[in-house]
């Protein structure tokens, strides 16, 4: 059975800081050959892809209201997928998920809640 567990979440006033961490665990889950998603859920809103980032070649996708502000990185060796959130604005406030795909293969995390707030 294969897990990912976020953290990381927190509450931040506008204009900080945070990073979340993706740890995935699992028999026989070769970390590496997936592809890995951040995405968040605001309240009463749909679930929306914020980054994602590709298996072999390490390239990078953005969501357009997150360019430059947020940056998705893995770390194979620690089955760990982050997102840095810099500039964080009261609109970021959601929950956020991680989720991996590799064909048919998708798994989610539960999700860790991050808000923005003075």
């Amino acid at each position: 059975q294969v897990q990912l567990v976020e953290s990381g979440g927190g509450l931040v006033q506008p204009g900080g800081s945070l990073r979340l961490s993706c740890v995935a665990s699992g028999s026989g889950f070769t970390f590496k050959d997936y592809a890995l998603y951040w995405y968040r859920q605001a309240p009463g809103k749909e679930r929306e892809l914020v980054a994602f980032i590709r298996s072999a070649s390490g390239m990078t996708t953005y969501a357009d209201s997150v360019k430059g502000r947020f940056t998705i990185s893995r770390d194979n060796a620690k089955n760990t997928v982050y997102l840095q959130m810099n500039s964080l604005k009261p609109e970021d406030t959601a929950v956020y998920f991680c989720n991996a795909r590799l064909y048919v293969q998708n798994y989610w995390g539960k999700g860790t809640l991050v808000t923005i707030s003075s």
